[in-house]
């Protein structure tokens, strides 16, 4: 077994800043920082510290100041709070924000929605901006469905389409071609409705693990599908080809990787298909839940309940998510995200903690003007993307340090009072962002395509962002805060993690090791003993 250093987690940066805030890094953040995020010259030597990347990204975000403003101090007052929030960890904007901000790329939001539109020019445009938006370290989302199906007819050449698997493949090639500029892993979201005839095909295209790495994948399900399913499970499920709006079932011997829609039976104009044995909705049911224990794809997307709150449907329909499900956008649409530290917003009273409200409304005060920022201050990629993202203003500010705000609150993540505290919690983050955006609105004006919005009512205020809040997974951004990730369980109080060839480290949760202090039990003694159960369980493992 490779030796485990038994050392403790160093800070690696420790001091005061320009803004009097501490910048403290744990080793990790500061190697995830060093990696992935700082400014490198040719031999990939760092030329900028954290607190440079701070700063940098904080003079970049407030710059958008000027647009509504003259004085210079008001934008360097923006830049002071914006770094301040960073250096304290208390909020982190997402990745691609810290990485181009005040850079060339200038590309900082995280999430987008391409198209894929019925053509061979519109397909590879797409793959195009793909490449873009995955340089710059952003991730994207796909609906396959306007694709015509395996098999169908092509006009133009008068032959068959190879369907959408086989363009989706050159999606996934295209992202393993581009690795982000070595930023980070590409990552995109493929959705396919259950109506369309490919859709066995797609439900297992990746139950070839080595597949579509680069994919999450989910089944758009409409209500009408749903409400079906539950009164006649045994009832043929039925297709439509989206070109001509031909409806199918699907009959048993269909092999999914050789036949096509030509081996489909089309259904008569009342509905009703002709005698036979086809695939049933508790046969589509059965597969989805039975891959998705597998495999853990493909997940489900309820289509037309997303649509039911998409906040402009005056301007189009949703079709598709970013690469995690959490944030629904129209096409070419973008959306900057960033995160609470929930363990930053609890305080210590006597010999106990509390949620400090106080605080956390004013974190989310700079952190939704920092994201609205964001919008003005962003180098799009392409035209559309600047037009629907600047006419929507959509932002996400979501949370991270969840775990780690029960653990100093005494409350068992898997209780009913963490369910409370995460409804209240969640629910006050989200008042108060809509009250900064509808100040922001009467400070800036509405985001362009309100009229016509969810919230254009009689008497509603105006809202700067159609959308403010988004909970979104957090790795690296979590690291960097030394948090717990997102809204998930904390992954261990102790656990080794691989350094470099030849060395593991032993990481010990920060919480943990402060109440260890408290409790006058944090030395040698307790380190060996953690060490000694870290090597049984991964004997236990290996073995």
């Amino acid at each position: 077994m490779t030796p485990i250093v038994m050392k403790d987690l160093p800070v690696a940066t420790k001091k005061k800043t320009t803004s009097g805030v501490k910048l403290e890094l744990a080793e990790n953040g500061l190697r995830v920082l060093k990696a992935r995020y700082l400014k490198k010259d040719e031999t990939g030597r760092c030329t900028e510290t954290p607190e440079d990347l701070f700063r940098r990204v904080a003079r970049a975000v407030a710059e958008a100041e000027s647009l509504y403003s003259s004085d210079p101090a008001v934008r360097a007052e923006w830049e002071e709070r914006f770094y301040g929030l960073m250096v304290s960890k208390r909020y982190m904007p997402n990745s691609p924000t810290l990485m181009n901000a005040g850079r060339e790329m200038g590309m900082l939001s995280a999430c987008f929605v391409l198209p894929v539109r019925d053509s061979i020019t519109e397909i590879f445009d797409s793959i195009k901006h793909t490449a873009l938006i995955q340089k710059a370290g952003g991730g994207t989302g796909f609906a396959f469905d306007e694709l015509r199906p395996t098999g169908d007819y092509i006009s133009s050449s008068g032959g068959t389409t190879s369907g959408p698997i086989s363009f989706w493949r050159a999606f996934s090639e295209a992202t393993n071609a581009i690795q982000q500029g070595a930023f980070r892993r590409g990552a995109n979201m493929g959705m396919m409705n259950i109506h369309h005839p490919d859709i066995l095909k797609f439900l297992h295209a990746k139950e070839d693990l080595t597949q579509f790495t680069n994919y999450n994948i989910s089944v758009k399900i409409t209500d009408e599908w749903m409400q079906s399913f539950l009164v006649s499970p045994k009832a043929p499920h039925v297709v439509q080809n989206p070109r001509t709006s031909r409806k199918y079932v699907i009959p048993r011997e269909y092999k999914i990787w050789e036949s096509d829609i030509r081996a489909l039976i089309e259904v008569t104009s009342d509905g009703t298909p002709p005698t036979g044995e086809y695939y049933t909705r508790q046969d589509i049911w059965d597969i989805i839940v039975r891959n998705a224990h597998r495999t853990g794809e493909p997940g489900v997307a309820f289509i037309d309940r997303i649509n039911q709150y998409n906040p402009t449907p005056h301007i189009g329909r949703i079709e598709a998510t970013n690469p995690c499900g959490e944030q629904p956008l129209l096409p070419y649409e973008s959306c900057n995200l960033g995160s609470i530290n929930l363990g930053k917003m609890v305080a210590k009273v006597n010999s106990g903690y509390k949620i400090d409200y106080q605080k956390l409304a004013r974190t989310v005060e700079t952190a939704v003007r920092f994201l609205d920022n964001v919008v003005d201050a962003n180098k799009y990629q392409l035209p559309q993307i600047e037009q629907i993202t600047r006419g929507n203003r959509k932002i996400g500010l979501g949370v991270m340090g969840f775990a780690d705000m029960l653990v100093l609150l005494g409350i068992p993540y898997n209780s009913e009072p963490a369910l409370e505290v995460a409804e209240k919690v969640m629910s006050f983050i989200d008042r108060e962002a809509k009250k900064v955006s509808a100040e922001l609105a009467k400070e800036r004006g509405a985001f362009p395509n309100f009229a016509g919005s969810i919230y254009d009512r009689p008497r509603s205020p105006k809202l700067r962002n159609a959308t403010v809040t988004t909970v979104a997974p957090t790795g690296t951004i979590s690291i960097i805060a030394d948090a717990s990730s997102g809204i998930e369980p904390i992954f261990a109080l102790a656990y080794v993690r691989r350094v470099a060839e030849g060395e593991d480290l032993l990481v010990i949760h920060p919480i943990f090791k402060q109440m260890a202090i408290e409790a006058g039990i944090y030395g040698p003694d307790l380190l060996q003993e953690i060490l000694v159960l870290i090597q049984i369980s991964m004997t236990h493992s290996i073995s």
